[in-house]
């Protein structure tokens, strides 16, 4: 974000916030008075259709205990109890049932036993009244019990009254109506043990509505989130109405709240948005004359982050005069940096030299090597297009590519005939030598690399750590061809070196097995003033040749291993 943006956000944000908190609070206070008038309506309905429910379940008491006294039925009940085996005795009463609902219009009615075990009952259904098949309902429902009965689909208020033969207990018959949650004014919605058997409210599933009933709790008061919306739901009767059943409401918190809370965002969208452009026109003109000149050296110094270059900012007249004495300071510091860069670039270069020069100073049939590894290296990284980053690797470390041989004594290192088992292992160590010591140095990490990995073959049978292929970095895979170049056309105290054509010749050869065969094309595909060696070594290429075949014949190894004479 700009320092200009930022200057005009932290200008008005603390106006902004304070004028949001007092929405916020206004709103919430204006909800949670719509919320709570909605509860007592919903609680002066509840207590409405209590009412009214228990009103129809006195008129419907009534019913039942004339029907309970209905001669013909005790009869049928007493001839039932004493036959049950008798195929003729539940007929007989279910034809009873049957007329008794024709003419009260009970939807439901069902006679059991004193222990509450289900003797005949008969159900209406489509129109027609049949009688209740006990055996295929679930053993959590019971039509003779008190409460709610639910079959087929269909849920059904029962209510029970014993029916008695003088003193004597006979049966106890229940009636049902059904129950339509369609006729109350309000949302409602009937539950058992957690699943919702009916609700009034559509465009909510059922399942949606369970699942977020479960999460809210089956008693009490209770606020749920479903469809997006908040709703409320208290109970609409006086604990369970039997085998789990419970009658509750479900109103919409939100669609209660919802034309206030419009009309309280619109009030306050017209004075937020006045306030609010006030504020922006007041910040913009008083940020503005701090915030451009401070944008203008940060837009500089965001280009020298990019570029790598210190800016140098004009002098020019600011009306503030800290803001110039800023630009000011940072041109003195920017000279001073620039200079100490110079004088340090230098001075690494001068290191680095000096370092590959003693290095070659302690043989004098390899001086110059480093030097002409590194031009030879970074001719071959230029042909091969790497990045400028690698570039530099490159030059700099085939620089110091040998500089473990600190490391290695003279006895071995300037011996001029073969080495012995021991003494190779010996030279072995000079990369990894050189690690440590340039793990040591400040400013020299980025070059470990080609000094440690310089002596890998490309089929991993190199040496320190044997890797296979791309394992070692290309950077000291092309300084490993210019090593092995310059290790074979220089001469040394026990060969003449050879000619550039049979240099290549014997890289070629040993492509794909100790060196990079793209490196190897890349030397090869150089012109010839792009090779410093050649123009020195191309008026004794038949002698070389015959140097180089002496000393390969001569070679214990079973195959060409040019890279290990570069160690030596």
């Amino acid at each position: 974000m700009r320092l200009s943006t930022r200057a005009f956000l932290w200008s008005f944000i603390p106006f902004s916030v304070l004028l949001a908190a007092s929405f916020w609070v206004v709103q919430n206070l204006a909800v949670s008075a719509i919320r709570e008038g909605l509860r007592r309506s919903v609680q002066q309905s509840q207590s409405s259709i209590s009412a009214m429910r228990a009103k129809a379940a006195q008129r419907n008491q009534r019913a039942i205990r004339i029907v309970a006294e209905n001669p013909a039925l005790k009869a049928g009940i007493q001839n039932l109890i004493a036959n049950r085996d008798d195929p003729e005795a539940r007929p007989t009463v279910e034809d009873q049932l049957a007329e008794i609902g024709s003419e009260t219009g009970f939807e439901l009615l069902v006679v059991s036993d004193p222990d509450s075990k289900p003797l005949a009952g008969v159900l209406r259904a489509n129109g027609q009244i049949t009688p209740l098949d006990f055996k295929s309902i679930p053993p959590d429902e019971h039509p003779s019990r008190s409460g709610y009965f639910t079959w087929l689909g269909q849920t059904y208020q029962v209510a029970s009254e014993p029916v008695n033969q003088n003193t004597e207990n006979l049966a106890m018959l229940s009636v049902g109506e059904a129950v339509d949650l369609s006729e109350l004014p309000i949302g409602a919605i009937l539950v058992q043990g957690g699943r919702i058997v009916q609700t009034n409210l559509p465009g909510l599933p059922a399942a949606a509505i369970e699942t977020a009933f479960q999460r809210c709790g089956p008693s009490g008061e209770c606020e749920m989130r479903l469809g997006g919306e908040n709703y409320w739901s208290v109970p609409m009767e006086d604990g369970e109405a039997g085998a789990g059943y419970s009658l509750r409401s479900l109103q919409s918190l939100d669609a209660a709240t919802r034309p206030v809370s419009a009309a309280i965002r619109g009030a306050f969208l017209l004075a937020g948005l006045g306030a609010l452009l006030a504020a922006m026109l007041l910040s913009g003109i008083s940020s503005r004359g701090l915030v451009r000149p401070i944008s203008e050296l940060i837009a500089k110094l965001r280009d020298s982050e990019n570029t790598g270059r210190l800016p140098h900012f004009e002098s020019r007249t600011e009306r503030i005069a800290e803001i110039r004495d800023l630009a000011d300071g940072f041109n003195r510091a920017g000279d001073a940096i620039r200079e100490g860069q110079a004088r340090l670039i230098e001075a690494n270069v001068q290191f680095v030299e000096s370092l590959a020069n003693a290095l070659d100073a302690r043989d004098p049939y390899t001086a110059g090597h480093s030097r002409r590894v590194s031009e030879y290296a970074c001719a071959i990284a230029t042909a091969m297009q790497v990045s400028e980053k690698e570039l530099a690797e490159i030059r700099t470390g085939a620089l110091l590519h040998d500089i473990g041989k600190i490391g290695i004594s003279d006895a071995v290192l300037l011996k001029p005939g073969r080495l012995t088992v021991e003494e190779e292992a010996l030279i072995r160590q000079h990369p990894s030598i050189g690690r440590k010591i340039l793990e040591s140095v400040h400013g020299l990490q980025p070059f470990i690399a080609v000094v440690e990995l310089h002596h890998e073959n490309w089929d991993g049978s190199g040496y320190p750590h044997g890797l296979v292929k791309e394992q070692t970095p290309l950077t000291a895979r092309i300084v490993k061809v210019a090593d092995a170049y310059d290790a074979m056309t220089s001469d040394r105290v026990y060969r003449k070196g050879m000619g550039h054509q049979d240099a290549l010749e014997v890289l070629r050869r040993i492509s794909d097995t100790q060196v990079d065969r793209r490196v190897v094309e890349a030397l090869c595909g150089l012109p010839a003033l792009a090779v410093p060696a050649l123009a020195a070594a191309a008026s004794s290429l038949n002698r070389l040749a015959e140097a180089v075949e002496a000393t390969v014949s001569s070679a214990s190894q079973p195959r060409e291993n040019v890279t290990e004479e570069a160690a030596g």
